[in-house]
């Protein structure tokens, strides 16, 4: 596959603006629970087959492959075909041992919850512009009718330091930008270190999915789920697969709140403290030609406690053209379509969250 991309301005657009869609601007829900925590409108209460289940109650409750990053750092063999395992048939993984020091960790979760704590007038000083995505506000909203989610956002491009736009960081807020950038650093090498692996699981050398990305870009989407009184009829995000190559999230160390979708099931990924959880993307099932799953994940909502969470994303040059890679292709025959990963990332982000969806469109039509 040519990754040979021309890098114009280092595929970010001169004014700072991702140029990939834009959400409809929707009240802050953290906002409407401080005014009535007892009220839940009719817009955020999900249709009754997309309704989480009693958090309390679950059929089967399985728990995620847990990888020590450590021992697949140093080839550990049963680390590396756990990694193979989980990233074939679950598309999630925790990882521990992956060196991010706690205090990294306990500062980045506490300047996120610094700001959410500002007054709203503040907060949206770095709200979404008509035309991006960047910024405080909700994602995903293309329609005044849609079900909403019950949570506010702040998005961030934090990598490459061109791709920032800095009107959407909050810099007057003590310790922010240092800690995202310091927190952003280390997980850097994280991803680095595992799409390392994966990259020889598929068959290539270790800088294969670095190749592959031309530029590796960088974003975070930092999460706040307010408490919600009836939280078995809302969704703190609805059903959906990530469209980049992996995603690792911080998760609150206290709260349940991730589920995943497991052989027709929901099932809760228990945080375990300190540890990233991990999570294929589209972009790298497409390259693994579906042999690497991208998994429906949602939140819920805790009817007493707030919660929080800060998703990174890798993401490819916009101009890279995905597909699979021939190593992948040797058992079995081409499952996904080329196309420009910009065109893939217009098209998902033009669009409510609703579970695979998206990816059925990189899918060649007899798969999909």
């Amino acid at each position: 596959m040519d990754s040979e991309v021309e890098l114009e301005n280092g595929g970010i657009k001169v004014d700072g603006e991702l140029g990939w869609g834009k959400s409809l601007p929707v009240p802050s829900v953290q906002e409407m629970v401080r005014n009535d925590s007892e009220f839940v409108p009719e817009r955020y209460i999900q249709e009754s087959k997309d309704r989480p289940l009693d958090s309390t109650f679950y059929p089967k409750f399985n728990e995620i492959p847990v990888i020590d990053l450590t021992l697949l750092i140093h080839g550990d063999e049963d680390e590396l075909h756990k990694l193979d395992f989980a990233c074939k048939e679950w598309g999630f993984f925790q990882i521990i041992n992956h060196g991010v020091p706690e205090e990294v960790l306990g500062e980045m979760k506490a300047v996120v919850a610094d700001f959410f704590n500002l007054p709203l007038e503040e907060k949206k000083k770095y709200a979404m512009a008509e035309n991006d995505l960047q910024g405080y506000g909700q994602a995903y909203v293309v329609s005044e009718d849609q079900k909403l989610d019950w949570g506010d956002l702040i998005y961030l491009m934090t990598s490459p330091l061109e791709a920032r736009n800095m009107k959407y960081w909050p810099t007057t807020l003590s310790g922010f930008k240092e800690a995202v950038e310091e927190y952003s650093r280390e997980i850097e090498r994280v991803s680095e270190e595992i799409m390392a692996s994966m990259s020889l699981l598929m068959g290539m050398d270790k800088n294969g999915l670095k190749r592959l990305h031309v530029v590796r870009k960088q974003s975070m989407r930092m999460n706040y789920y307010p408490p919600c009184s009836k939280p078995d009829l809302v969704l703190g995000v609805s059903p959906h697969s990530d469209g980049g190559s992996i995603t690792l999230l911080l998760q609150d160390d206290d709260i349940t709140g991730l589920q995943i979708r497991y052989k027709g099931t929901w099932l809760p990924v228990k945080p375990i403290p300190n540890a990233l959880v991990v999570n294929i993307g589209d972009v790298v099932e497409a390259w693994s030609n579906g042999k690497y799953k991208s998994i429906e994940h949602r939140a819920v909502t805790n009817e007493n406690k707030a919660r929080m969470s800060i998703a990174t994303f890798v993401i490819p040059h916009e101009g890279i053209e995905l597909g699979p890679v021939e190593s992948m292709m040797q058992d079995q025959p081409r499952m996904y379509k080329t196309m420009k990963y910009l065109d893939y990332i217009i098209h998902s982000l033009g669009r409510k969250m609703d579970g695979k969806a998206h990816t059925n469109f990189l899918k060649l039509e007899n798969e999909s």
